[in-house]
């Protein structure tokens, strides 16, 4: 049985201060997500790889840092966009798009790691951002308990 209208939650922040702060924060790590993908997608695309040597790109399906860029660019920085101007919308999609945003970024980083030959602080950046993404969009639909979230309104 679905759920009556009155009870489903609108997709903006409530009156509520902690569904606030949560939306709050889940526009500012998905504009860092952005800001970072599209300044990496254009970096490696027209940065020459920002540095990156070519032999690091030895055993990838790439030859050069065009098709990475244009996949960071594109897919991640993409998903990131619909994200982030979808919840400034507050269209009712929004946090769908924030999800697939964050798990896009995740699933970035470990296909980076799978097939690059080094490490960098960045991957567990990025690794950092997209879960914090998911976490914050989680606690913004509600994810904790009714008792848990009467507790933290209760200590404010």
């Amino acid at each position: 049985m679905a759920p009556h209208p009155a009870s489903v939650r609108p997709a903006m922040p409530g009156t509520d201060r902690p569904r606030r702060l949560w939306w709050l924060a889940l526009l500012v790590v998905g504009w860092f997500n952005l800001v970072s993908a599209v300044g990496g997608g254009l970096g490696l695309m027209v940065g020459d790889g920002m540095g990156m040597p070519m032999s690091w790109l030895a055993g990838t399906p790439f030859d050069s840092y065009m098709i990475p860029g244009l996949i960071l660019l594109v897919v991640i920085g993409g998903t990131q966009t619909l994200a982030v101007l979808g919840q400034h919308g507050r269209q009712p999609w929004y946090p769908a798009a924030a999800g697939v945003a964050g798990f896009g970024m995740i699933i970035w980083v470990y296909v980076e790691v799978a097939l690059l030959p080094v490490y960098s602080f960045l991957h567990t950046l990025y690794f950092t951002t997209g879960t914090l993404q998911l976490i914050v969009l989680l606690l913004f639909l509600g994810i904790l308990p009714a008792s848990a979230r009467g507790r933290s309104a209760a200590r404010e």
